[in-house]
């Protein structure tokens, strides 16, 4: 039987096809303005036309999770205020009071249709650490063996600057890595990414593919404006997709209010902007190494070493390392940079700071005969090397 929400095979996008159909695990996003209504508070029946929406692609047998904002608008209603509180306490004691009943409504919602939901509240230092990764990993993959959704979302009761994520967009995306997630969908107040402003005067056109975000892309997301309840723009959501994508995974950026988002999506209906995958899907420890755990600190090369790393088939070497900077220990995550500072790989670290520092610019002899011979030769093996630029 014939889906009446596809449109017909002559008009259907065959590349939309292919990314959609073939992924299994999706990561949804859906912003504070999409859930809110103009007063500020949840707006419950987009909740429930959400909870649906995420039903439907879990019939087809994908793996869903779901990142959501919302906890700290759902606690402005809950406590009468008026507006988003700009004092840190205040702010942290709205998101306690609405990530309760944002989930207790998440729940009701999925029940209502024979799925369960679970939990997850997370800081940046939760994908540091890469125990702490892999056990999220473990509980996601078994939420999804029970039939659960995830919801996830920043733990805003406790994050501090030194650990925020900055938005839920970043967050996202780290989760669609963790995933391995082929397909990440953001859902937004806005149709997608468009060629020009559509705060001005006119029609806005919405860009329907973008096979690779460079520059030019990114200059079509600077100038806009966020909404009132959201923490992100179209620059912070380009920078998640970029993350994806660079990862080997697609993202849709669609519009979160309009109706039946997702089975619009999965129907292959050209539904927001769609990013294309740039490059191969990259193994799940480099996906941490490259893009989710954040360097304990640097090392600066010189040319030539940039270039021979460049290859994929070379290890960095003591020789080739200039600089050392930061405090940091062996195994830790470290970034490479050339000698204008410009970051191109990241690693994990055979040496602690304070050797590396001793060794930088060395031979691999002298190495031997200053740390000793069961040191290793690499400073960074490119088995543990993930390009980043």
């Amino acid at each position: 039987m014939t889906d009446p929400s596809s449109p017909p095979a002559a008009t259907r996008d065959l590349v939309r096809d292919e990314v959609v159909l073939s992924a299994d695990v999706w990561v949804v996003k859906v912003g504070s303005s999409v859930l809110a209504g103009r007063d500020g508070r949840l707006d419950m029946g987009r909740i429930d036309h959400l909870a649906e929406q995420l039903c439907k692609v879990t019939e087809t047998g994908r793996k869903v999770a779901l990142v959501s904002s919302g906890a700290v608008a759902a606690g402005i209603g809950r406590l009468g205020l008026k507006g988003r509180p700009a004092d840190l306490r205040q702010l942290q004691a709205a998101a306690a009071v609405g990530q309760a009943y944002l989930m207790r409504c998440y729940d009701e919602a999925m029940r209502a249709r024979g799925r369960g939901a679970g939990q997850l509240l997370l800081t940046h230092a939760d994908f540091d650490g890469r125990a702490r990764y892999l056990n999220m990993r473990n509980t996601l993959h078994a939420l999804f063996e029970f039939g659960a959704v995830p919801i996830i979302n920043e733990n805003d009761t406790i994050s501090v600057d030194e650990f925020k994520f900055g938005d839920n967009d970043r967050l996202a995306a780290m989760v669609a890595n963790l995933l391995q997630a082929p397909l990440l969908v953001i859902l937004s107040v806005v149709d997608g990414l468009y060629l020009t402003d559509p705060a001005k005067p006119g029609p806005a056109e919405v860009v329907s593919c973008v096979p690779r975000i460079d520059e030019e892309v990114l200059t079509l997301a600077r100038g806009g404006v966020k909404s009132a309840l959201g923490s992100g723009g179209m620059q912070s959501k380009l920078a998640s997709a970029r993350l994806v994508t660079r990862a080997g995974g697609s993202v849709v950026i669609a519009s979160g209010v309009r109706p039946e988002p997702l089975t619009r999506i999965l129907g292959g209906q050209e539904v927001g902007t769609l990013f294309l995958a740039d490059g191969s899907r990259h193994a799940a420890r480099k996906r941490w190494i490259g893009l989710t755990a954040r360097p304990r600190g640097w090392l600066v090369v010189d040319a030539g070493a940039r270039k021979a790393l460049e290859t994929g088939r070379n290890s960095l070497l003591a020789i080739g390392v200039v600089e050392v900077v930061g405090d940091f220990g062996k195994g830790d995550v470290v970034a490479v940079r050339d000698p204008e500072g410009r970051e191109f790989a990241r690693g994990l670290s055979n040496y602690n700071a304070d050797d590396a520092r001793a060794v930088r610019g060395r031979h691999t002899l002298e190495v031997r005969a200053l740390l000793g011979a069961a040191i290793y030769d690499e400073v960074v093996h490119r088995d543990n090397l993930v390009l980043t630029a």
